[in-house]
């Protein structure tokens, strides 16, 4: 098994996703429970994240809590996890931001993804050059 000390991504999102929440640790305890079991992300286990020390793999279970808790899509949380106990490498992207757009766009219908879409197309359009600029 690969080395927890030598990898931090789950501690990492949990510390600075918290902190982008503006939440205290047991703000993110009370809201980190996974909605179809009931399993809760205690306090105790949450700081020896965000302060780097060892914890044993979460179960599915729980990894569904921190998602709920943190407001991100659980494939984001799933990930992390898979890198920092299991060794996976990191999906690489400019930024956390657009980790978390293209997990939930994973989680959206065929019509939202249409309309997502439409929003890229008007979005893009926007930010070219006019054409009355004498730019194509």
């Amino acid at each position: 098994m690969v080395e927890q000390q030598q990898r931090t991504q789950l501690n990492d999102l949990v510390r600075t996703r918290r902190a982008e929440l503006g939440i205290s640790l047991r703000t993110l305890e009370t809201r980190a429970i996974d909605p179809e079991t009931g399993t809760q992300a205690k306090f105790g286990w949450i700081s020896k994240l965000e302060r780097n020390q060892p914890t044993d793999v979460p179960s599915e279970e729980l990894i569904h809590a921190l998602a709920v808790g943190l407001a991100l899509p659980v494939r984001v949380v799933q990930e992390a996890v898979a890198a920092q106990y299991l060794g996976m490498k990191e999906i690489r992207t400019r930024s956390q931001a657009a980790r978390i757009l293209v997990a939930r766009v994973e989680e959206m219908s065929e019509d939202d993804l249409q309309q997502l879409a439409a929003i890229a197309e008007t979005f893009e359009r926007s930010r070219r050059p006019s054409d009355r600029d004498g730019n194509s």
